[in-house]
């Protein structure tokens, strides 16, 4: 990697290595940097993936984090290495990604219909690698090429996967009538049910299909009731895989509200932009727009005492009626829904609690 010109919060007008930049241990306050800029604290990643480590060893489950959310090599051999059975993907594109560095197990956790996506995927030669169905026309689609298909349940008004644990069924029998695919197991995503009773209801409904089935593989789970699915999955006949990302990064808005161990994961994103205006009494402008934060969810968190008001392209509003800031002030911002933040920075400094910039994180969205 080339630090430069084109890599975005950095003062690098001449080029020089990853390797170079990181050696002189630069300072995030006093370094070649530029606002705004979004940095990775290393402590906090370090923490949280070990605790999700922790959490699925103990439970009996295996781990395929989403990687949707960092898109990072080197976040994903940190998942990796803590003991991650693979990768999630959403699409046939970070599909390649993976591939390109060396992922052996990845679970597509998306109907796919692209047919020069399929072709490539069953050329590759994964250790193992799962792909969703949830129609007819899927099986069809995928049949002759040796994938192993997970049944997907969805539920009426949700998003995609069969509505029906019957339509399910009879799913899985067409793909035990089709040559050159395998029945691996069942699917499902809980998060757009509308409340937790609605998440276990859903739940159980899923492990249902997976024991009347006698699925291989049962997945489900992303960040915000991963506590549900461990009760209602762990300890099945069958592989358990849990799919959660946002969880590496984490925040202070969405998932702070949502996730079963907020009180235990840390914040790891922090975004650092400057005021270049207080234009007039209770109010302050911030170099920081929609291309920099997430959002989404939730406007930015401001520091204490602050609060934004607005968003756009390249300025926030900031109430501030206490006259706490001026002009040139550089201030910490909190994110809500990490996988709208990784997405807007190709290079993110990783910082340790010194702010010391100890990495440098690159991105492929």
């Amino acid at each position: 990697m080339t630090i430069d010109w084109r890599t975005r919060g950095f003062v690098q007008p001449e080029p020089v290595t990853a390797e170079e930049f990181l050696a002189a241990r630069h300072s995030l306050f006093d370094g070649p940097f530029t606002w705004p800029l979004m940095v990775a604290r290393q402590s906090a990643l370090d923490h949280n993936v070990r605790l999700l480590a922790q959490h699925v060893r103990d439970n009996g489950l295996l781990h395929a984090p989403h990687g949707k959310t960092t898109m990072s090599p080197q976040l994903f051999a940190k998942q990796l290495a803590a003991g991650a059975w693979g990768l999630t993907a959403a699409t046939a594109s970070q599909v390649m990604v993976y591939r390109s560095l060396g992922v052996e197990r990845v679970l597509l956790a998306n109907e796919i219909y692209d047919e020069r996506a399929i072709d490539w995927l069953a050329r590759q030669p994964f250790d193992d690698l799962l792909v969703y169905a949830d129609s007819p026309g899927g099986v069809e689609l995928l049949a002759g090429k040796g994938f192993r298909i997970l049944v997907e349940l969805g539920h009426p008004g949700g998003r995609t996967g069969c509505r029906t644990p019957d339509e399910a069924k009879a799913l899985k029998a067409l793909i035990d009538a089709t040559d050159g695919v395998e029945f691996a197991g069942v699917s499902g995503y809980e998060g757009t049910q509308p409340d937790r009773a609605g998440v276990t209801r859903y739940l159980k409904d899923l492990r249902r299909l997976a024991e009347d089935l006698a699925a291989p593989i049962v997945s489900a789970g992303g960040s915000s009731y991963f506590d549900l699915v461990t009760d209602e999955l762990a300890g099945m006949d069958a592989r358990v895989i849990v799919r959660p990302g946002a969880y590496i990064g984490h925040d202070e808005g969405f998932y702070a509200r949502m996730s079963p161990f907020a009180d235990r994961l840390r914040p790891a994103i922090e975004v650092y932009a400057q005021v270049v205006s207080a234009p007039e009494p209770g109010m302050a402008i911030v170099g920081l727009g929609k291309r920099d934060i997430p959002y989404d969810l939730d406007l930015p968190f401001a520091p204490d005492g602050l609060t934004v008001t607005g968003l756009q392209d390249q300025h926030t509003y900031l109430s501030d009626p206490g006259g706490l800031v001026k002009p040139g002030d550089v201030l910490r911002f909190g994110v809500s829904h990490p996988c709208t933040a990784f997405d807007k920075w190709r290079v993110i400094p990783v910082v340790d609690d010194d702010n010391i910039v100890v990495d440098l994180l690159t991105t492929y969205f």
